[in-house]
Order: C-alpha cells, then sequence, then structure tokens
C-alpha cells in the first residue's frame, strides 16, 4: 500500500498560564502527523514556534508543501536536505521513525542501540511572575529533585532568592529566555551561583551574545535560543558551557543525534529540552536525553490533559515511552 499523510491542529489546554519573559499562552497548539503504510502507522508531533518566525499555518503549509516526496516514500536522510531544521521536519521526522518501528516491529531504542532504557529525571517549569508568587509555586514542587524557573527581567534578584528559600533542597536551572540586560548579567549570574543554581540558559539574547566570552562564568550557562542545528556549535564555544537541544528547533531526532554527538565531542553540557507540547512531542526525546546531564521533558505535566495513551511520570521521574504511544 502507497504511504500516506495526514496533519493535525490541535490545542491542549494548559493547567492555568505559562509565562516567559516575551509572554504568556494558555494553550498548547501542536501540530500531528501519521504516516500511513502497510497497515501501519507512525505519529509526530511539533510545536510551532513564533520566537522562529513559525505559525501554525506556516509550518501546516511547509508539511503540506512536502506531502508529494513524503507520500512517494521519502527517507529520514533525504529528508534532511529536504525541509529546513525546525517544527515542520521534526513532526514528520519523528513519524517516520515510528512509522519504521512500527513496520519492522523493532523498536527505535533498538535501532539506537539502547538495551535498557531508565526513567529519567526531569525538571520542572516554575512560571515567571513576581517573587511572592513563583516562591509559592516552588514552594508547592519543593518535593521535586529539579525545578526549572523561568526568570528574564531587569531585576531577577528577588525571583532568585525567593525561589531558592522555598525549595532549599531541590537543583534549580534559571532560564532567562534572553532576557537579561548586559547590565545585570554578571550580577545575576553571581547572585544564581550564590543560590547554588546548577545553571543558567540563554541570559542574553541570541546573535547579542559575546560579552558571555568576555566574562567570568561562576556557573554553566547554556544555549537555547542561540543553538539550533550541529552547525551552529562550533561558534559557541567560548560563550557557552552547554546546550539545550530541542527536536522542534533540530528538525527531528535525526539531526538531534547527530547535534549531540558533536556537541559532546566539542565538550559541551547536553540538555534536551522542550516546548510545550504533549506526550507525544517529549517520547523521543526521552530516548535522546537517556544519557544527558540535564532533562526537561515536563510539557504534559504542564497541560490540563495530555494525549492517550501518554508517558508515565512520577515524581521527578518521566519514564520511556510505550510502544502503543510512539518508537
Amino acid at each position: 500500500m502507497p504511504r500516506t499523510l495526514d496533519i493535525q491542529m490541535i490545542s491542549f489546554p494548559i493547567a492555568g498560564t505559562f509565562t516567559i519573559s516575551r509572554g504568556a499562552k494558555t494553550e498548547a497548539e501542536v501540530i500531528g502527523c501519521t504516516l500511513t503504510e502497510d497497515g501501519a502507522r507512525g505519529h509526530g508531533e511539533c510545536v510551532p514556534y513564533r520566537r522562529y518566525g513559525e505559525t501554525m499555518e506556516s509550518v501546516f503549509a511547509q508539511i503540506e508543501a512536502a506531502r508529494p516526496l513524503i507520500e512517494a516514500g521519502i527517507s529520514r536522510r533525504d529528508l534532511l536536505s529536504t525541509m529546513p531544521p525546525g517544527a515542520a521536519r521534526n513532526a514528520v521526522d519523528c513519524a517516520l521513525w515510528d512509522l519504521e518501528a512500527k513496520r519492522t516491529g523493532e523498536s527505535v531504542a533498538a535501532r539506537l542501540g539502547l538495551v535498557e532504557l531508565k526513567p529519567l529525571t526531569t525538571a520542572y517549569t516554575i512560571s515567571l511572575g513576581e517573587p511572592e508568587v513563583m516562591a509559592a509555586q516552588a514552594r508547592e514542587h519543593a518535593g521535586r529533585a529539579l525545578l526549572k524557573v523561568k526568570v528574564g527581567t531587569g531585576d531577577d534578584e528577588s525571583r532568585i532568592r525567593a525561589v531558592r528559600a522555598a525549595a532549599p533542597d531541590a537543583a534549580i536551572i534559571l532560564d532567562a529566555n534572553e532576557g537579561w540586560p548586559e547590565a545585570v548579567l554578571e550580577r545575576h549570574l553571581h547572585i544564581a551561583a550564590q543560590a547554588g543554581v546548577a545553571l543558567v540558559e540563554q541570559p542574553l539574547p541570541a546573535g547579542r551574545d559575546g560579552m558571555l566570552a568576555e566574562i567570568r562564568r561562576p556557573l554553566l550557562v547554556c544555549a537555547d535560543e542561540s543553538v539550533h542545528h550541529t552547525g551552529d556549535l562550533a561558534s559557541l564555544a567560548d560563550r557557552y558551557d552547554a546546550i539545550n537541544i530541542k527536536l522542534d528547533k533540530t528538525g527531528g531526532l535525526t539531526e538531534a543525534l547527530v547535534m549531540k554527538a558533536e556537541a559532546e565531542r566539542l565538550g559541551f553540557s547536553i540538555m534536551i529540552g522542550c516546548m510545550v507540547g504533549t506526550s507525544l512531542a517529549m517520547a523521543p526525546a526521552v530516548l535522546l536525553a537517556q544519557n544527558a546531564d540535564f532533562v526537561d521533558l515536563d510539557g504534559p505535566l504542564l497541560l490540563a490533559r495530555d494525549r492517550e495513551p501518554g508517558l508515565r511520570y512520577a515524581a521527578s521521574l518521566v519514564f520511556p515511552p510505550e510502544s502503543a504511544l510512539w518508537g
């Protein structure tokens, strides 16, 4: 039977509001791809991101434009040269991985040589807000092993100190989402180090982060918006200690695997992150994250409802996907 492609635009409500330095949202808008061939179905999901010039409509159109090649049987390798990195390619690439697994009966984990998958400690995100509100969120989740705290204003000292006081035993990642002015960079990094923060993500805007190479960094600084695919890595070695690999940036698991190997070769610490999506979007990333230094795959925990079946979460752990979900 010939391969067929189905594209879906779906919205999942967020539990409350998800707020970062660039704004807030109350729903996760995702695009799903389903590939059917020889009675088997493969699924993938992406989250279009306006920060990178993507909309639901543009990503849908990008996948639709590639329909003839996809339905003609394009391989994952050829997809890399046919579609650019980004959300659209991610949905198709992950659907191809899942389709291959369903058609052959060999799991994606087995294809990757992952003999024994393990549950991973994932971060849980605390949204940006007033210090007392963030402290209340942190206190509610103080028993989690790892918190990812959204910051990104010109005066985050009170937020950092309030969250640390509310969750004294949790490891903490700060994510500034490009929001710190250069004038406060060194002070905020110093305060974060004092508070025992493990890592700070993307403190300065992408393309305007050269100052990071000129100062002493008292803790790990991680590139997010500044890094998308393997070709970005070499130019970041003087500014960053870690990189955040997200499938919606790399354009799928195929490129992400190459990027991760090269980043490790260059000496970067590895973080595997996500957009706010469902368990279907997280599932391939759980495999990618099996030996990562930091894992941030809490997207489904931020939703009011998830796909069924979904990933299993227990306390701070996310468990590998069952084949009924993906892979």
